[in-house]
Parts: structure tokens; sequence; C-alpha cells
């Protein structure tokens, strides 16, 4: 007698699993950078602290990416970014910061550091909630400024104390509060901000591109706190620019929209 033939199988994917593994274990060193940066400011090694944040910034960039590349994205992956986020861009500059300066304010430097890490909790929520949207010209800006620019932008004043502009004089007890009042503002804000998500390069210009990636990093192992400082103050200024262009693609994205309704309208008399 014929025996009747098992078609039930288990299938393991190993390679899915691989995928989807690679990216988290990134975003989890990422984790354990940001947590370090508050091991090195607490020890008063504040270089190492804002190196330390730098490197989670880049992992932040690429682990998305990486996860896309090789089609590894996860509902834990999603979920595990902003988890990071909270932690290498909101808990670690706010802790950063206040054992360097807010520490000197008394309760007010404490009252600045929760505020801000409630503003960077709320923008990661909304940032979730708006993902999985529609493709649109929108995707080009963020909703506020991103909680990695966010953290950058708090350390800016301890980072330029670090540069060789000493002929600058800046009264950091004034300076520090106000970056943070207004980052924290300007994270749950709806004010457009370049997302550089979606820029398009012409093959001939590649090669000045790449050169100027080569020179930017060549300049930062060179003049590390001189570049960072810089290239804050530059993301600053490109702030109203974005809001600008924003305001331009929204209007002609109306139009447009205005126009195909009125090619639909059908004339009835």
């Amino acid at each position: 007698m014929e025996q009747p033939k098992n078609n039930l199988k288990i299938v393991t994917d190993k390679k899915t699993n691989a995928r989807v593994i690679l990216p988290n274990m990134l975003t989890l060193i990422g984790v354990c950078i940001g947590l370090s940066s508050i091991r090195f400011a607490l020890d008063g090694k504040f270089e190492f602290a804002i190196i330390a944040i730098m490197f989670a910034a880049l992992i932040d960039g690429l682990d998305g990416r990486i996860a896309r590349l090789i089609k590894g994205t996860s509902k834990v992956g999603k979920e595990l970014d902003s988890l990071t986020d909270m932690i290498s861009f909101g808990v670690a500059p706010a802790f950063i910061m206040y054992f360097w300066k807010l520490n000197t304010l008394g309760r007010f430097g404490w009252l600045l550091c929760l505020i801000y890490v409630i503003c960077v909790a709320l923008r990661l929520a909304r940032f979730n909630v708006n993902t999985g949207q529609a493709p649109s010209w929108r995707d080009n800006f963020f909703e506020g400024v991103p909680s990695p620019a966010g953290g950058i932008l708090v350390l800016t004043p301890l980072i330029f104390s670090l540069t060789s502009f000493d002929f600058i004089k800046i009264n950091y007890d004034v300076v520090v509060p106000i970056f943070f009042i207004v980052t924290s503002l300007l994270l749950i804000s709806k004010f457009p901000s370049y997302s550089f998500k979606k820029i398009v390069i012409q093959r001939k210009a590649t090669i000045f591109l790449l050169f100027g990636i080569v020179l930017f990093f060549g300049l930062l192992l060179i003049y590390p706190f001189n570049v960072i400082s810089i290239s804050a103050i530059i993301y600053l200024c490109m702030l109203p620019i974005s809001f600008v262009h924003y305001q331009k693609l929204k209007k002609q994205n109306e139009d447009q929209n205005y126009k195909d309704e009125d090619d639909d309208l059908e004339d009835i008399l």
C-alpha cells in the first residue's frame, strides 16, 4: 500500500534572516556608541563624547540605507531605530551639555534638558506616524529638524569651544540655553528642512562630488571640531533656503493640481 506523501515542509530562509539582522546590529552598535558618549562626558572627556555622537549619526544614516539596499527592512528595525535616535540624539546630547555647562545654571539648566528630550521624543513619534505615506515631492523635506541634526545643533556651542577660533568671544551661559530652546522648537515645528534623500547628480559632476566628499572627510580628520562647527553653521543657514524652496514647490504643485481639475471639467453649454 502506497504511503501518503507529506506535503508539509518547514522552510527557513536564512538569507532573509541575515538581511534583517545586519541593519539591526548596526543600530544596536549605534546605541552602544551613544551611551558611551555619556560616559565620556561624565569623565570630562568631551572631545571623545562629541566624536561618539558623530559616529552614532554616521551609523544612523547608514543602517536604514543598508536595510533598503539589501531588502532587510522590518517593523522591529523601524522601532529600534527610533529608540536609538532617542538615546543617541536626545538623552546623550542633553547629558553631555548638562555636564559641560547647564549644571551651572541650576534647575533651569535641568529644565532645558528635559524640554529638549521631550521634543526629541515628540519629533520621533510624529515621524513614525507620518512614515509610509504615498511618495510625493514632500519626501525631499522633513517636517522640522531631524533628531540627528538636532543632537548636533545643541552640541554646537561645546564643539565651537574646542575649535581654534579663539579670537571669537562667546558668552556660553547665554548661547547654550538659546541653542537648546531654538533647537527644541525646530524639532517639534513643521518648518521644512532638506532631507537629502532624493539628490540627483549628473554623471559629469560625479567626479567633483567624489572629490568634495574626500576633501570634506580629509579636513574632518585634520580639523574635526572646526569642520563640524562650520558644517553646523552652514546647516542653520540652509534652513531659510529650504523654507523658500518648499513654499515654491508647494505653490507649483497647487497650481498644477488646480489646472488638472480645470481640464477634467466638461463644457456642457
